[in-house]
């Protein structure tokens, strides 16, 4: 999937893509059509940079429902001739959880699309699952025969099946199915789940990878095949070695962090980081300026790893490097480090907005830094990171240091921030939104009597208009 076009932070467009709270509100003063445009151009182009974890559904499934939004747009996305081209779940998930909340929230139309695409789509797993948590029992059974029919009666037919039923994210239709009266539907499912119950089982019996009484160089040697699989077994490794090593291994394994091969110099770094050995900053300082790259990289994830005051004093030491290894060394004090850190901590925050722009890896450890360390005049570049960043959840973290640095913030972002698509975002809002703005108070409200919204959200909203709580 190609990086997803972001539209500038100061348009509609842009402001539902990261899915800020003022995207809702922008589209409700908004002419309507052209808040549809926009709001369905960010379903059917999912905009998120990494769609596993950052949320939008609720988000667009609620701003459909405010605006009176229909499904005919979805409804052409989904049956495009693309669906049998492109199949990967990113093309058509955001859309197909867009209806399951529609569905739950009552739309009969958004339900029909999730049972007509479960039964002929490409997607069709993902249907079921949304499905599974909304549909009932007649409406699953319904779909017992066009999903079967997806797998032939073959030995091939029966693998692919057992697969779908061990690996489905929501077990309810499969376990429905296999009590289905019809003899057909019935005895299918069943020998799909024994069968996939058997493979289970046999995956469970052959384990790969070390075994007890493995030695040091062993495990050495299975962290380099690995390695040269393309497999990066370089953590698991140094617990290997944690269950292995003895005291009389330290010289073989310093040795190996220094000049064995790549796998073993990465597991012993890894190892030596771990149990806080005397010379592994040196190894990693020398590591990071060697020719390997993967060793390089290794290291400088090693000492992220580290947690003792000596990782911390070296991070100081570490901080104004420009390569990978002081941004590290910045992210460690950002994590680890005291008051006379925030300097340093404030500077690498610059210099990696400046630098990368609002959506570099290394701002998440560095915002959340300067939110424990309070640094106060960080509220400036926290509040640039916030409006631009992409990423919903850099943008929640960016919101918490801003609540721990910004004065303001209780009469400004926080009151966005209730409408925001991230459900610690706007947990975060229902706990410091200043109520004496009147939206506050009607957000709060609708949030405590939505179903679908997070039982945490729900429960910093009653905290500020329950019972024992101040008027709102």
């Amino acid at each position: 999937m190609f990086d997803p076009f972001i539209a500038p932070s100061g348009t509609l467009l842009g402001l539902l893509q990261r899915g800020r709270g003022d995207g809702t509100l922008h589209a409700l003063a908004a002419p309507r059509p052209q808040a549809l445009t926009a709001l369905n151009h960010c379903v059917l182009s999912d905009p998120r940079h990494d769609w596993q974890v950052e949320n939008r559904s609720l988000y667009y499934a609620r701003l459909y429902l405010d605006l009176d939004g229909g499904t005919e747009e979805i409804e052409r996305h989904l049956w495009d001739p693309e669906d049998h081209l492109d199949t990967e779940d990113s093309r058509t998930g955001l859309a197909l959880s867009v209806l399951g909340h529609l569905a739950s929230y009552g739309r009969d139309d958004a339900l029909a699309l999730l049972r007509r695409y479960a039964a002929t789509g490409s997607n069709w797993a993902w249907a079921l699952d949304e499905l599974a948590l909304r549909d009932d029992d007649a409406g699953l059974r319904a779909l017992a025969e066009p999903v079967l029919a997806r797998f032939p009666e073959t030995p091939d037919g029966a693998a692919e099946l057992a697969a779908a039923v061990r690996d489905a994210f929501e077990p309810r239709p499969w376990r429905l199915w296999a009590d289905d009266p019809r003899e057909a539907v019935r005895a299918r499912i069943r020998a799909a789940s024994e069968q996939g119950s058997f493979d289970r089982w046999q995956r469970q019996m052959r384990p790969g990878g070390p075994r007890p009484g493995w030695s040091v160089q062993a495990v050495f040697d299975w962290a380099q095949e690995g390695l040269e699989r393309g497999s990066v077994l370089h953590v698991p490794a140094a617990r290997c070695l944690s269950a292995v090593a003895g005291a009389e291994d330290r010289p073989l394994i310093v040795e190996a962090a220094r000049s064995g091969s790549e796998g073993a110099r990465c597991a012993a770094l890894h190892y030596l980081a771990e149990v806080q050995d005397p010379d592994v900053l040196d190894l990693v300082e020398q590591a990071v300026a060697g020719p390997s790259r993967t060793v390089a990289d290794a290291a400088v994830a090693a000492f992220e790893r580290m947690c003792g005051e000596a990782a911390v004093d070296r991070a100081r030491r570490w901080a104004h490097r420009p390569d990978a290894l002081g941004a590290s060394a910045a992210g460690v004090l950002a994590c680890r480090g005291s008051g006379q850190d925030a300097p340093l901590v404030l500077a690498a925050l610059r210099e990696a907005v400046r630098g990368d722009g609002p959506d570099a890896p290394r701002l998440w450890t560095l915002v959340d830094g300067t939110g424990r360390l309070g640094i106060v005049c960080a509220a400036p570049v926290l509040r640039h990171v916030y409006r631009e960043t992409s990423s919903s959840h850099l943008r929640g973290r960016a919101a918490r240091a801003l609540a721990a640095t910004d004065p303001s913030f209780a009469t400004g972002f926080a009151v966005e921030c209730l409408w925001d698509c991230e459900e610690t975002t706007r947990e975060l809002a229902a706990l410091h939104a200043e109520t004496g703005d009147i939206r506050v108070a009607e957000r709060l409200r609708r949030l405590a009597a939505d179903p679908a919204e997070e039982a945490e959200v729900q429960t910093a909203v009653r905290s500020r208009i329950g019972p024992d709580a101040p008027a709102v």
